[in-house]
């Protein structure tokens, strides 16, 4: 064995990319994260539960501001500082890391992006606080991918007031939201708006949904809208077609390639813990060949989408990222991820369909992240568009 065993899944370093101030700041999270966070994770995950002493952890971290400073701290973190981040939280719980990106990023992203100010400055610093929780509804029970041109749920105006008619699916957070964005075709003009439907507004009612495999954590629920009366100051006033919904997806689409990439760098690191200390034949399993093989895999794919996530995170900051490089990167980002717990499970062997090696669970969950906001088919279109210049889709 070599004098010295680089244990980094960063193995080419993207992190130094980051500054001294970043680092400092990201290993405090990280310290929090895994004190309070990781230890509620697998329990809340295997009884199908939202631990909401998380909720408490968030709010004193600050996260939900970081992507928002003037409702924030006031200092801006660059896209890949809050891709770094990303990452950590998904090591220590996916779940509870996409119930914390639902909030900041779809939720949060939807109202300060089509809102207006008096929107944002009523809604987003209790949302900051974590003193009201939101919901993004955008998927139908018969609409995923086609939503844009085939979106069921209604919106009819009536004087002051929207009446809003559907329903929603796997609606994260959406059992305990205090703020749901939900989407919804005009009646009058045939546009998709968006609308902000407080808690217990009548007619509007939510049932979870059970028997998951995956981010069983995340309390996905069916919404069903039944003449629910919004007032029009709740209609967000900057979005006027799907187009404007698009963008919030396309940012965070960004955002679910880093947490790819944080499941496999948390899988790699069980696998490699676990191929160090378990022994078969009088000796470490790392020492065999076929082990070191997945292992190597794994980094490789790692490595790779490390690139990937670091790239787009600068094309961010500097204002060339579009909907394409977001897609690319969600597309590319999750197929290695799936490939890579695919793998960690493989080198486990039996025990790693138990929940007790950890690794089971992110098996699962990374199912769940290869599937959501917009499939790897979906995103591949997208993509193609760009190259070709020929739209493939029906």
């Amino acid at each position: 064995m070599p004098k010295t065993v680089n244990t980094d899944p960063d193995f080419f370093g993207f992190g130094e990319l980051l500054t001294d101030q970043e680092r400092s700041e990201l290993a405090e999270i990280r310290e929090v994260v895994q004190r309070e966070i990781k230890p509620l994770a697998n329990e809340a995950w295997d009884r199908a539960e939202f631990p909401f002493e998380a909720i408490r952890t968030f709010a004193k971290l600050g996260i939900a501001g970081f992507q928002f400073p003037e409702y924030g701290d006031g200092r801006t973190r660059r896209p890949l500082f809050t891709g770094f981040l990303s990452v950590e939280l998904n090591k220590a719980d996916p779940s509870l890391a996409v119930a914390s990106g639902v909030h900041t990023g779809l939720a949060m992203g939807s109202i300060h992006g089509g809102g207006d100010q008096r929107q944002r400055d009523r809604w987003m610093p209790d949302m900051v606080a974590w003193n009201k929780i939101g919901a993004f509804g955008l998927t139908e029970p018969e609409g995923g991918s086609d939503v844009a041109g085939g979106m069921r749920t209604t919106a009819r105006r009536e004087g002051d007031e929207w009446v809003l008619n559907g329903a929603k699916r796997w609606i994260g957070n959406g059992t305990f939201a205090d703020l749901v964005v939900v989407w919804a075709r005009d009646e009058a003009d045939g546009q998709v708006k968006g609308f902000v439907v407080e808690k217990d507004t009548p007619g509007f009612h939510t049932s979870k949904i059970e028997g998951k495999i995956a981010l069983r954590s995340v309390q996905n629920a069916d919404i069903t809208l039944d003449e629910v009366r919004v007032p029009e100051e709740n209609r967000l006033q900057n979005i006027e077609n799907f187009r404007d919904t698009a963008k919030v997806l396309a940012k965070t689409r960004g955002n679910v390639a880093w947490q790819a990439l944080g499941v496999a760098v948390r899988a790699y690191e069980l696998a490699r813990d676990y191929a160090v200390s378990r022994e078969q034949f009088g000796r470490p399993i790392a020492g065999f060949q076929m082990i070191q093989d997945l292992l190597v895999k794994m980094l490789g794919n790692i490595t790779a989408m490390f690139g990937m996530v670091t790239r787009l995170a600068q094309k961010v900051e500097d204002g060339t990222a579009g909907a394409d490089h977001a897609a690319l990167a969600k597309s590319f980002t999750t197929t290695k991820m799936r490939e890579c717990v695919a793998w960690a499970r493989e080198l486990f062997g039996g025990n790693g369909i138990v929940l007790d090696y950890e690794v089971a669970k992110f098996f699962a969950d990374a199912e769940a992240v290869y599937s959501f906001e917009g499939s790897r088919e979906m995103n591949t279109l997208i993509v193609g568009k760009s190259i070709t210049g020929s739209s493939a889709f029906v």
